[in-house]
This record gives C-alpha cells, structure tokens and sequence, in this order.
C-alpha cells in the first residue's frame, strides 16, 4: 500500500529514524527511573515503601537480556531449593556473560555468605556497589558481612547508608537498633 504513495513511505522512514536517534535508550530509561524511584522511596511514608521498593527490585531485576534473566531466575531457584554449589554456576555464568549487570553480582554475594564464602561475598558485594550504588539491599548485606566480621562500626555506617536510601527498610531499622547500644558513645 505504501508504493502507492512515494512521500508517504520517505515520511514513515524519516519519523523512524528521528524516533531511534531522540529516544532514550533502554538502559538511560531505566536509570531515569530508578533515579526517580528513588527519591520517591527516600521521601515515601511507610504505607507507600513497598510498593516503591518492588518497583525498584523488579527494574533492577532486569538485565536487558531474556538468556541473562534465565540465569538470573535458575540461580535464584537453586538458592530457594538449598542447591547453592547450583546457585554459584548459574550466578557465575551470569557475571561472566554479563559482568555489566548488578543484580547478578549481588546475588552471587549472598550465595557466597550462605556458603561462608566471605572474601568472594566481599568482593562481589562491592561489585554490585559499584555498579549500582544506591542498592540498599547490597549495602545492608555489607553491613551483615562487617557484623560477621565483629566489626560493628562498619556495620552501623553501612546500615546508616542503606537507611537513608531506604528509609523503612525493616531489616536496616533492625540492625541499627541492635547495634545502637554498642555504638553509643563511639566515633563512627
């Protein structure tokens, strides 16, 4: 049908490329929303928390690719089953495929402290950080780790970062309440 009409076929052409150049692209998007996400969470009251949270969880989920997400999902399943020598393959074919990808590294991290692996939880921890700073979720597993480590200082600043990201994180509220009367008193 567009034969028919010459102009009209160099028309649709020239609004798809134009489309292609000024949209975002998916990972811009994305972190223009999480952005946005963010400050929503930061200035959120409790009842609203939630949701923001699952929002961001979900967006951060996503690697952008269906073989990557696969991964993802099987070393996520393996964790959930107890297969955690399963759960470290699938997690670590996903950071060498996608060595871009936060999520994989942080899920990689909590496999490796479930296997008292703390070095490498460590390291893959602070890849995750690295990549995606504001992980509230991360930054609290760095926190459990520096508990593990008996250094509660470290833990408290780590728990004190999160919570100011994520305000009613219910585990970050627990931490620093427990820790609290340790760190009285001290200079962080």
């Amino acid at each position: 049908m567009l034969a028919n009409f010459p102009k009209l076929k160099a028309i649709v052409a020239a609004t798809a490329a134009a489309a292609v150049l000024f949209l975002p692209r998916d990972g811009e998007a994305q972190q223009i929303s999480a952005e946005v996400l963010l400050q929503d969470l930061a200035q959120s009251e409790v009842s609203e928390a939630a949701a923001i949270d699952r929002e961001l969880q979900a967006l951060w989920d996503r690697s952008g690719s269906p073989a990557m997400d696969l991964l993802l999902r099987r070393g996520r399943n393996a964790m959930e089953r107890g297969d955690l020598q399963e759960a470290a393959e699938h997690l670590t074919a996903l950071t060498d495929h996608a060595p871009l990808f936060a999520r994989g590294w942080y899920e990689r991290a909590r496999v490796y402290f479930a296997l008292e692996l703390y070095g490498p939880s460590v390291a893959d921890l602070e890849r995750a950080l690295a990549l995606n700073p504001q992980d509230y979720n991360a930054i609290y597993a760095l926190g459990a780790l520096f508990e593990q480590f008996r250094r509660p200082e470290r833990a408290y600043a780590a728990y004190l970062r999160a919570k100011a990201i994520h305000p009613h994180h219910e585990e970050v509220s627990s931490a620093l309440k427990r820790l609290r009367s340790s760190i009285e008193g001290r200079e962080l």
